[in-house]
């Protein structure tokens, strides 16, 4: 009974520390398609502020859980970044059909979301 109870509080954790690290993503998003309406930003500077919405979200994201877990902190900073990134390559199967674009993108996408989780959950 105890681990079920556990079990259902880590996985509590995780779903929280996701739906807010997806609600920044998405209200960050936000901010960044108008000032791209408004100033008429370039490709470059919005590739720029996509990269830095991935590595915020994902540290707020790992400064929560870290705060939730207490103990190996850093380890569900790096979970919640695994997640995140999952969880957005789903996504963009689901929307596109396919992951157009190099692997090595991928692997630094993967990267930015996995450090900046973990380095939320070592700030925590």
């Amino acid at each position: 009974m105890d681990r079920n109870r556990r079990e259902a509080r880590i996985a509590g954790w995780i779903l929280k520390s996701l739906l807010l690290a997806y609600a920044l993503t998405g209200a960050l998003l936000l901010i960044l398609a108008m000032l791209l309406y408004k100033l008429d930003m370039d490709e470059k500077a919005v590739s720029a502020g996509i990269v830095a919405i991935y590595i915020t979200a994902t540290l707020i994201g790992g400064l929560a859980i870290g705060k939730m877990a207490k103990t190996r902190k850093f380890l569900w900073g790096l979970i919640l970044g695994i997640l995140y990134f999952a969880l957005l390559i789903l996504i963009t199967m689901g929307v596109y059909r396919t992951l157009d674009g190099a692997v090595a993108n991928l692997v630094t996408t993967f990267l930015l979301c996995a450090g900046g989780g973990t380095i939320g959950g070592m700030i925590s």
